[in-house]
């Protein structure tokens, strides 16, 4: 479709000729998805109508029992500002709450906040400066205090703080100030025009924490405070127990703010173990309700899945499992720190290096023969919704022509079969959790390298530790001690701003923030950081759509990671659990209040 005539249908949207709905189908026709063409009128300024929760309709809160969930890779903390990825948030979710949650569509869904603001109603400004939320009275904290405009506004202030080193940072920054204008209504005012105005005290990254109890560990005493491990929040389930790195426990919160919910009287979230195990644990034993992240090869849960207790849950995301290469030096130490910024890598960056380890990742093989449904072949990292992914790119698999330009820039085999030049060996240490198909993965990739010429040295680090949130143990991936690496990135919204900005020089990971900034490559490119910024402020949704795919091609052809799978996101689910509605787009607890087990 033409862009003038993508703009004529919006605007008969917008002057009520055509409904929602209407257009919605009509792009879907086109072979969008419902959700980009939701966020297309969101970024519009076109309001949505608000979603009511379906189904079940329970009498009285409680009498559920108990709810066990398995997470794999444990929570280390539970505050959601200090989250070292999903484990983490997760976690934290059980107990704290966002202001809006996103749904499976990428649709608003009011949770702290009373009512989803837009043009319409006055509370977002034309010019995307500033946004107004109504806030939910009678809210309150699990200790009794009530939940007011005074614990939004701390937020900002807490998470905006450089000193607190909160990953959280990224949403909070360009936010020029938080003003209280009532006890219940605050307005977020944006430094410039913000497009994505529904990314600070939204989703995964926006559950908010008590002033009351965080307040006095503002900044350089943020790791300080006692409640990083004792939640004390406003959602269904409050604190029991937490065991770091092992299991968290709750029980049902008698005054939550939404009647007759949750359901269970109890909650469990087990971690540790591996994907197969809590798989096995969900599908077919039924001992649990609920796995998180069934990284699982398919045939394997196929076989499960006949004549088990549970499924396999397969919702469409816009996660990435890939490969990083280090910009910097993991074998020097400088002022105390590995992968400095002050250093760079001994032949990483050299683009010959990284191109030909681009065309070494057998992404048709690892699809077909151990991911099946659970991982899509792709050539990018931005990889959803739809108007953000790139056509430019392509994944080529070739260790011949590999080898052919290493030979082109110099780097000659050895009579070891390893390639050097100027004194440096292609010789280097690959990293990831451990976990069956990545380890799959590694050898796949290693065989691939030593034909072309590179010597590969596979670490396997235990998930719980990989990603803890521990500044002192390299072995984490935010330290990226070593040359190359593989995980999976999450992408926890259905805008690509957030998720991008770990590509720019300002979210660099390093000592001084405690490495909590996102960037964990730490490529700094000029030409990137000044696309992000232009697209941060950008309004004109296709305008800055095209500026995303800029920076994803950038990023790919830097070859600043490989891309493996896009990972759709996968959960076991008991075939007794109901309402669980896993979205990929936010928490795998955003509507953990309404689950509910059938009799």
């Amino acid at each position: 479709m033409e862009e003038r005539e993508l703009r004529s249908m919006i605007s008969e949207v917008t002057a009520g000729r055509m409904s929602r709905r209407h257009f919605v189908q009509a792009m879907v026709g086109l072979g969008l998805t419902a959700p980009l063409a939701s966020q297309m009128l969101a970024s519009a300024g076109i309001a949505q109508a608000q979603p009511k929760p379906a189904g079940f309709t329970p009498n009285k809160r409680g009498g559920g029992g108990a709810l066990k969930v398995l997470w794999w890779q444990a929570a280390t903390l539970l505050n959601p500002h200090f989250a070292n990825g999903t484990k983490d948030q997760d976690g934290s979710r059980i107990f704290y709450e966002p202001l809006i949650s996103f749904d499976p569509d990428g649709n608003l869904f009011p949770v702290l906040a009373a009512e989803i603001p837009s043009i319409q109603n006055g509370g977002v400004a034309r010019d995307g400066r500033s946004v107004t939320w109504k806030l939910k009275r009678g809210v309150a904290w699990h200790d009794g205090k009530p939940f007011t405009a005074d614990d939004v506004v701390f937020n900002w202030e807490y998470a905006a703080d450089p000193a607190t080193a909160a990953v959280t940072i990224g949403s909070y920054k360009d936010i020029d100030k938080v003003e209280k204008l009532d006890s219940h209504t605050v307005k977020v005012v944006f430094k410039k025009p913000t497009p994505f105005w529904a990314d600070a005290f939204c989703g995964a990254r926006g559950m908010i924490i008590p002033k009351h109890l965080f307040e006095a560990y503002k900044g350089g005493k943020s790791r300080e405070a006692p409640n990083n491990v004792k939640p004390v929040g406003t959602g269904a389930y409050r604190y029991v127990d937490f065991k770091p790195g092992d299991i968290v426990r709750a029980e049902l919160n008698p005054n939550y703010h939404v009647a007759n919910r949750p359901f269970f009287d109890t909650l469990e979230m087990k971690g540790g173990g591996d994907a197969v195990s809590a798989a096995r644990a969900v599908i077919q034993t039924g001992e649990y309700d609920f796995a998180w992240n069934m990284q699982v090869e398919d045939e394997i849960l196929i076989r499960m899945e006949q004549g088990g207790k549970g499924k396999a849950d397969i919702v469409s995301a816009g996660f990435i499992e890939h490969i990083q290469l280090n910009q910097t030096d993991p074998w020097k130490e400088i002022d105390g720190e590995r992968s400095s910024v002050k250093s760079t890598h001994p032949f990483l960056t050299d683009p010959a290096v990284r191109q030909a380890l681009s065309l070494l990742v057998d992404r048709a093989s690892l699809q077909e023969q151990i991911y099946g449904r659970t991982g899509i072949v792709t050539p990018n990292f931005l990889t959803a919704p739809a108007r953000f992914v790139s056509k430019n790119t392509r994944a080529e698999f070739n260790p011949d022509k590999a080898a052919q330009i290493l030979d082109a820039a110099g780097w000659k085999k050895g009579s070891d079969g390893v390639r050097g030049k100027d004194g440096k060996k292609l010789k280097m240490v690959y990293q990831t959790s451990i976990n069956a198909l990545r380890q799959k993965t590694q050898q796949v990739v290693k065989q691939a390298a030593a034909k072309a010429g590179i010597e590969m040295e596979l670490k396997s680090v235990t998930a719980s530790v990989y990603f803890a949130s521990d500044p002192a143990n390299l072995d984490t991936y935010p330290h990226f001690s070593t040359d190359i690496q593989m995980y999976t990135t999450t992408m926890t919204q259905p805008d690509p701003e957030v998720f991008m900005n770990q590509f720019t020089t300002a979210e660099v990971a390093s000592k001084d923030n405690k490495w909590q900034g996102r960037n964990i490559t730490r490529w700094r490119n000029e030409e990137y950081d000044k696309m992000f910024r232009t697209a941060e402020s950008e309004m004109d949704p296709i305008k800055r759509g095209a500026l995303f795919i800029k920076m994803n091609d950038l990023v790919i052809q830097n070859v600043v990671v490989v891309p493996v799978v896009q990972r759709p996101s996968v959960s076991a689910i008991s075939n007794r659990l109901k309402d669980t509605t896993v979205s990929g787009w936010d928490s795998n607890y955003w509507r953990l209040p309404f689950w509910h087990r059938e009799a």
